[in-house]
C-alpha cells in the first residue's frame, strides 16, 4: 500500500490533483489531503480522503500532516517572498517524516530563465536535492488561465495589451498540469527526474485571435516595449513594484522563457493537450 500526499489541496491545483488521483484509482483510505483549514476538504472527508492540517507558514503543524506519507505532491505556494522558507519546512518535515518520495511544481527551465518568478522555484529545487529525497520536478509553463482569467477585460477593452515582442508562450490547461503531475507521481521513477511541461506555442496574436473567434467580440493585440507596458500598468491603479514586476515577466516571454518544444506533457499526459479554444469557451460561458 502507498500513501500519496497532495499539499494545498483545497487550491485551484491541488484540487484537480487529488481528484486526478481519485479518478486513476488511488483508494480514498490512501490518500492524504494537506490543507490550511480542513473544514473546506469536508467534502473530501466525506468520500473517505485522509484530510489534514497542515500549513506552509507553521512549520508546526507538518509532522502530523506527513506522518506515513510514501509520496507527496508539493503543490508550489502562492505568497511571492514567502516560498523558499515555506517549502523547506515542508521538505524538512517530510524528510523526517519519512517520505520517499517528492514532486514539485516549479517553473519551466528554472536555472535558465530571467521569468522573475523563477529565483524561489530554483531555490526549492536546491532544497529538494539538498535533503536527499528523491524528487521529480515538474517544470510547468504558463497556464491558459492566466489569460482566460483576464478574459472580460479583453472583451470590453478590446486588446491584449502586453510587450513579448511577438514571441511565443508554451502554455497549457491548469488541469492539464495537475492530471501530468499526478501521472509523474504514480510513476516508478529511479532517482530523480525533471520534466520540462508546456502545451503547443502560440503568440499573443494567436491568443486574440482564438478569443475573438470563440467569443464573437473583436479583440487585436498591441505589443509595446517593456517601459511602456509598466507604465500603462501604472496608469490603470498598479503601483510602480507590481507593474514593474508584470512587465518583467513579459520581458521574460520575449527572451523565449516561457517556450519549450518538450513533449514531456504529451507523454505524461499520454494524450494531446486541451485546446487553447476550449478553455476559452469554458471561461466565457
Amino acid at each position: 500500500m502507498t500513501t500519496y500526499a497532495v499539499t494545498g489541496a483545497t487550491g485551484q491545483f491541488g484540487r484537480l490533483a487529488v481528484e486526478e488521483l481519485l479518478s486513476r484509482g488511488v483508494p480514498a483510505s490512501e490518500l492524504v489531503a494537506i490543507v490550511r483549514t480542513p473544514s473546506k476538504a469536508a467534502d473530501l472527508a466525506e468520500r473517505g480522503v485522509q484530510v489534514r492540517e497542515g500549513d506552509y507558514s507553521r512549520p508546526e503543524t507538518l509532522p502530523t500532516a506527513l506522518a506515513g506519507v510514501d509520496r507527496l505532491l508539493l503543490v508550489s505556494g502562492s505568497e511571492i517572498g514567502s516560498r523558499i522558507a515555506q517549502h523547506t519546512a515542508v521538505i524538512d518535515a517530510a524528510k523526517a517524516a519519512g517520505v520517499g518520495r517528492i514532486a514539485y511544481t516549479g517553473i519551466l527551465k528554472a536555472g535558465n530563465t530571467s521569468n522573475p518568478l523563477a529565483g524561489e522555484h530554483e531555490a526549492t529545487e536546491e532544497a529538494l536535492r539538498a535533503s536527499g529525497i528523491p524528487v521529480t520536478i515538474l517544470r510547468n509553463g504558463w497556464y491558459f488561465e492566466n489569460y482566460t482569467s483576464q478574459l472580460g477585460q479583453y472583451l470590453e477593452r478590446g486588446e491584449i495589451l502586453g510587450a513579448t515582442a511577438d514571441r511565443k508562450v508554451s502554455a497549457a490547461a491548469r488541469a492539464d498540469y495537475a492530471a501530468a503531475a499526478v501521472a509523474a507521481l504514480l510513476t516508478d521513477d529511479d532517482g530523480d527526474a525533471v520534466y520540462e511541461l508546456g502545451g503547443p506555442a502560440f503568440t499573443f496574436d494567436e491568443l486574440a485571435a482564438t478569443i475573438s473567434d470563440v467569443t464573437g467580440t473583436k479583440v487585436a493585440h498591441r505589443d509595446v516595449s517593456v517601459e511602456e507596458y509598466a507604465a500603462a500598468l501604472e496608469h490603470v491603479g498598479l503601483d510602480a513594484g507590481t507593474a514593474g514586476f508584470v512587465a518583467g515577466l513579459d520581458a521574460s516571454i520575449a527572451a523565449g522563457d516561457l517556450e519549450t518544444d518538450s513533449e514531456d506533457l504529451v507523454r505524461l499526459l499520454g494524450r494531446p493537450t486541451t485546446p487553447l479554444a476550449d478553455v476559452v469557451r469554458a471561461a466565457h460561458a
